[in-house]
């Protein structure tokens, strides 16, 4: 007989605001209690020392948690001239200095060099496995993980102040997997300097933005609260730019089954009024929800079939 989850069926997406200090673990450990959920995932990491939205997804609403990862991602952060850390943020230890301090148009001529795919080597603190070892671990207990360099995109990045001649302030608009830590990292190294990440906070994950996010403190007031289902999203918040398909009870039933659905020409032209009528619709990802909005699956559109490969189910 299978052993009964512990907790509740709670279905859909928590838009937190970090606090500094707060591993992104702990926060989903909380807002799991808090709900008293039987499963929780977030949908992309941030370091104890940043803040800002950190997106937790429950229930069935763990299955759209790569459409989030996968999203552009905002950040507003302080870049530190004249010290490297061993962690590339100010919780880290000194490892170098430089006197050297970049004037503003050095910064905004050079930042453009670091827009559009480049390459990186992540920080030695951070989560990457090596030869199934956190990197972070490894950093800690005095080793020197090696990381592979990897091609990551940075949509834009925005000088939007300057405190003093030791920091500067930047907006940045990322892809999947940047560091904002070796970003600054390598930024100073080509302004003839070092530097660290001093403050970091994400503004925008996805189709999640801080405007949307509550408080880790102000949801510890709701714990098993009703008042909590207040900040619960739906599933379909992580899906924004993927076309919704209602689909009729028995093909709902088919999909939830893992069994793939005839395009008919009446599906296909709900799809064609999503999609634009000129747009391909080969190998297209389409969320299938009921006339009630109740989530069936994630589907893709295959020879003339949608055939599903995420199913949702509330049993």
């Amino acid at each position: 007989m299978a052993r009964r989850r512990k907790g509740s069926p709670v279905h859909g997406w928590v838009v937190v605001d970090k606090p500094k200090g707060a591993t992104s673990t702990q926060v989903v450990g909380l807002v799991r209690r808090i709900f008293e959920a039987q499963k929780a995932g977030h949908a992309g990491t941030l370091d104890p020392m940043a803040t800002g939205v950190l997106a937790v997804a429950l229930g069935e609403a763990t299955k759209t948690v790569p459409f989030v990862m996968d999203a552009q991602k905002t950040y507003r952060f302080t870049a530190c001239w004249g010290e490297a850390r061993d962690t590339d943020d100010a919780e880290g230890r000194v490892t170098a200095t430089s006197d050297r301090r970049p004037s503003r148009a050095q910064i905004e001529a050079m930042a453009i060099r670091f827009t559009g795919e480049i390459i990186q080597v992540p920080p030695a603190y951070s989560a990457i496995k090596v030869d199934g070892e956190r990197a972070y671990d490894l950093a800690r207990d005095g080793e020197a993980p090696a990381l592979e360099p990897r091609t990551v995109f940075v949509k834009s990045v925005r000088l939007v102040g300057e405190p003093g001649p030791d920091r500067a302030e930047f907006e940045m608009v990322c892809g999947k997997g940047t560091y904002v830590r070796a970003w600054v990292r390598d930024l100073a190294l080509a302004l003839g300097t070092v530097g660290h990440v001093g403050a970091l906070r994400r503004t925008a994950v996805g189709g999640f933005t801080e405007n949307q996010a509550v408080p880790l403190e102000t949801l510890k007031g709701f714990m098993h609260s009703p008042a909590a289902f207040e900040h619960l999203r739906p599933i379909s918040t992580a899906l924004d730019g993927i076309p919704a398909l209602a689909v009729s009870g028995p093909d709902a039933v088919r999909l939830r089954q893992g069994n793939p659905v005839l395009m008919r020409a009446n599906l296909f032209s709900r799809i064609a009024d999503a999609i634009g009528e000129d747009a391909d619709p080969k190998g297209l990802t389409v969320y299938c929800s009921t006339s009630d909005g109740e989530p069936v699956a994630l589907a893709a559109l295959e020879s003339g079939e949608l055939r599903p490969f995420r199913v949702f189910n509330f049993g």
